[in-house]
């Protein structure tokens, strides 16, 4: 087994300061993302969702984020999963952006609601055939004995719209996360990590303060 004690990775960044922060989260959020685009990151828009049901036991997963605006930011699920129980059970979550190659996370805590039945069922078309197909097929959550019953399943799904547009199913489609509060870490020197967070106030508007690391 590796010695993980030994294991360091030096953060080399120019560090984040207060004078380099947006007016707001949402437009922080924005600039560090192209960022991350533009250095090539493996799938930027995946983050580790955490919902806590009515058991009181935390459960994270990674999921892809599909939009984001000033209202919110969405992904996109099947309403039977235990993700969405618990939501059902409590609307608090957690989110967690790890963009590891620019030294940099992103923390956002908030709730989360199911977007309109239209707005999911639009970005249901924009799909590739097989990304819906799969919608249908996957019971998500649940146990299933063997890889060949799903591919099994698919092709029967396959095969049954064979002749024509595959339906919006609707046990599926999109949630939105709702802001509170958001933490932008940057990694810094001698584990001097910056941290800046965005706390939403009674105004709505956003109080910026920083944390030490």
């Amino acid at each position: 087994m590796p010695d993980l004690s030994k294991m360091r990775q030096e953060y080399v960044s120019k560090g984040l300061h207060r004078e380099d922060l947006e007016e707001t989260p949402f437009k922080q959020f924005e600039k560090w993302f192209k960022q991350a685009l533009e250095a090539q990151l493996i799938e930027p828009n995946a983050f580790t969702l955490c919902t806590v049901g009515k058991d009181l036991k935390p459960t994270q997963r990674t999921v892809l984020l599909k939009m984001y605006d000033e209202k919110g930011f969405v992904f996109f699920s099947n309403y039977n999963s235990k993700k969405s129980k618990h939501i059902d059970e409590n609307p608090n979550i957690s989110a967690h952006f790890a963009w590891l190659g620019l030294e940099r996370q992103v923390r956002i805590e908030g709730t989360i609601k199911k977007i309109s039945k239209a707005a999911s069922m639009k970005y249901f078309l924009s799909r590739p055939k097989g990304s819906q197909l799969g919608a249908w097929v996957s019971h998500q959550s649940q146990v299933v004995n063997s890889r060949s019953i799903l591919e099994t399943k698919f092709d029967e799904m396959r095969k049954k719209f064979s002749n024509g547009e595959i339906p919006f199913p609707s046990f599926w489609g999109g949630y939105q996360i709702v802001p509170t509060y958001f933490e932008f870490w940057q990694g810094g020197l001698n584990r001097l990590h910056d941290r800046f967070v965005y706390e939403l106030k009674d105004d709505n508007s956003w109080d910026i303060y920083r944390l030490e690391p």
